[in-house]
């Protein structure tokens, strides 16, 4: 117990320490900051030293230093006019700096998220990965802004506080000092529980954004079934464990503020009792006494509001531990390096590929497959479902590596090539297709970001796309809301078809393209597929007899193995399973 303790005590100054480090690009600006704070604080423990001059000099001896009321009075207004113009230009240039320093982490954030491999998706729900980009990294951003600020600040005071107690009363100040020790102690053991708690209420707060994201996404089937009521449970109940966590952080920071209260106003109460002695016996005198306590004010409320900004800075450790994790993970699969020139031919060849998904290792989704498609031929994938039509896609865009086995493309290993180039060399049209919220414009110049309007146009034309995005009020410039939504089936397949157009890669994926369309949307689509497939090595998954027949081979796969390969009229012949699955009307004609 006392290792894990030990353990999760240095993980959270690490984290800490990488927190801290986040400002350095920013020294110079900080630079200011923290002079501007060393002023103000500096000139805010002046005025104690004012009450002792006041009490000491002018009320008691009579003005006979030469100085009055009115000479004091005027010079501590100018003193604190000086003080107010450093103390704003510190909170300015602390948060400035602070809010930059939390731009770049979020955009580090989203940067290394993407540059993960896809098995890393898989095992990690959306929801979670945006709370830590919003909610985490929101109380970082606490955490270096104001909170950063105030902490040396009043850590300024309290030490310099602390210093000029000494100057003021050495005998006060060793009551004081006996004090400290305990303070220290109970800070110390609140922040190893808060900051535990505060990371275990931050995964809970991204389970409930979780349930939300799916629920929301998902709002037509949540609508369809009427569950509304089922999805409002399943939130609450996530919501109600983030609520239990935080009450507990909650009452272990009050019973942690009540106890520095009691100790710090304790320590008050013991420097007038004692004090008042001291000044009887004359070893002290009023003014003196009176700024020791203004000096330990000082102190306990610059302490008080340390030891709260303590527990905000062991909260920023907990929920930095998730942001840093994600920051420091390596993708299991290159983002860069390798063969940078296209493929020139486009034949794929698959090599007796095994593979299992990350999240199934102990099933394999393919074994041992091998086909090869020559430059400018169409293959048709066919199968059950789960026999691993779609997996083969996911391969030969490489989103995943094969555990053995390879897949070649015009002969050279895909392992070997820049990611990007590659998939630049390589266009998918899915049966659902992925459209982004924006225009129509922009979901098209996502094919090739370089491309003029009149080359988007053209794209639109050959995908039989033109005609109803020309007949919107705003043409290219037609909102389509989240994912498509305000367009058809047919519609979108369209606009996903055209994107790939523009895009003119060398090698083509259609996954089921026409399979969730109307008979009419599937013609038109249909049309513009042919036109997308001319002169490409095309890989179709398919499930339309018309579309197998077009086809230079046709691949069955049952059971994640190749069990037949050849032409329809061969396979029609064999009367095997390729044959079952066109009498069973499973292929439609």
């Amino acid at each position: 117990m006392a290792e894990a303790n030990e353990a999760e005590e240095e993980e959270g100054q690490v984290n800490l320490r990488r927190i801290i480090n986040l400002a350095i690009p920013h020294w110079k600006a900080l630079l200011l900051a923290t002079f501007s704070l060393f002023v103000g604080s500096g000139i805010g423990l002046l005025y104690p030293q004012a009450a002792r001059v006041t009490i000491d000099d002018v009320i008691s001896d009579g003005g006979g230093t030469g100085l009055d009321l009115t000479t004091i009075g005027v010079g501590l207004l100018v003193l604190f006019a000086i003080q107010a113009v450093f103390v704003g230009l510190r909170a300015y240039l602390f948060n400035v700096v602070g809010d930059r320093i939390v731009t770049d982490l979020r955009n580090r954030l989203y940067g290394s998220i993407l540059d993960q491999e896809l098995g890393f998706f898989d095992e990690r729900r959306t929801g979670e990965l945006t709370s830590r980009l919003a909610s985490d990294t929101q109380v970082l951003q606490n955490a270096v802004t104001a909170n950063l600020s105030m902490a040396l600040r009043f850590g300024a005071q309290a030490v310099g506080g602390f210093t000029l107690l000494f100057f003021t009363s050495f005998r006060l100040s060793l009551i004081l000092l006996v004090l400290l020790p305990l303070v220290l102690g109970v800070a110390i053991v609140y922040g190893r529980k808060v900051r535990t708690l505060s990371r275990k209420v931050q995964d809970a707060i991204a389970e409930s954004t979780s349930v939300a994201e799916e629920s929301i996404a998902g709002v037509r089937t949540v609508r369809s079934f009427a569950r509304e009521g089922e999805e409002r449970v399943r939130y609450e109940i996530a919501t109600e464990d983030s609520f239990n966590l935080a009450r507990r952080r909650s009452l272990l920071g009050s019973l942690f503020g009540g106890t520095m209260s009691f100790l710090s106003y304790g320590a008050i109460a013991v420097v007038l009792w004692v004090g008042s002695g001291l000044v009887t016996d004359g070893t002290i005198s009023p003014g003196d006494l009176t700024a020791f306590i203004l000096y330990t004010l000082i102190v306990a409320f610059s302490l008080g509001v340390l030891s709260s900004l303590y527990g905000d800075f062991m909260k920023a450790s907990g929920a930095s531990q998730r942001v840093f994790a994600l920051l420091d993970r390596k993708p299991s699969m290159a983002v860069t390096g390798g063969r940078t020139t296209a493929p020139d031919r486009g034949e794929v060849t698959f090599d007796g590929v095994v593979f299992a998904y990350p999240t199934r290792p102990e099933t394999d989704a393919l074994a041992r497959v091998s086909f090869k498609v020559s430059p400018g031929q169409k293959l048709a994938l066919v199968g059950p479902s789960g026999s691993g039509k779609s997996t083969v896609a996911s391969l030969l865009s490489r989103f995943y590596d094969p555990q053995q086995g390879s897949i070649l493309i015009d002969g050279v290993d895909i392992k070997t090539w820049d990611p990007t180039a590659l998939r630049e060399a390589i266009g998918m049209v899915a049966q659902e297709p992925v459209l982004f919220s924006g225009t129509i414009r922009t979901n098209v110049l996502y094919g090739r970001p370089d491309a003029t309007d009149d080359d988007v146009i053209a794209a639109l034309e050959a995908a039989n796309a033109w005609g109803f995005v020309s007949e919107f009020p705003e043409g290219l410039e037609t909102l389509i809301g989240e994912r498509g939504l305000r367009l058809s089936g047919g519609q979108k397949q369209r606009v996903a078809i055209a994107r790939a157009l523009l895009k003119d890669p060398k090698i083509l994926i259609l996954d089921e393209a026409t399979s969730a369309l109307d008979v009419e949307s599937e013609s038109l689509v249909q049309h513009a597929l042919e036109r997308l497939m001319e002169g490409r090595t095309t890989l179709i998954i398919a499930h339309r007899l018309s579309t197998i027949r077009g086809a230079d081979t046709v691949v069955v796969l049952d059971r994640g193995a190749v069990a037949e390969a050849g032409t329809h009229a061969e396979l029609m012949g064999q009367k095997s399973i390729y044959h079952r699955l066109v009498e069973s009307q499973q292929l439609l004609d």
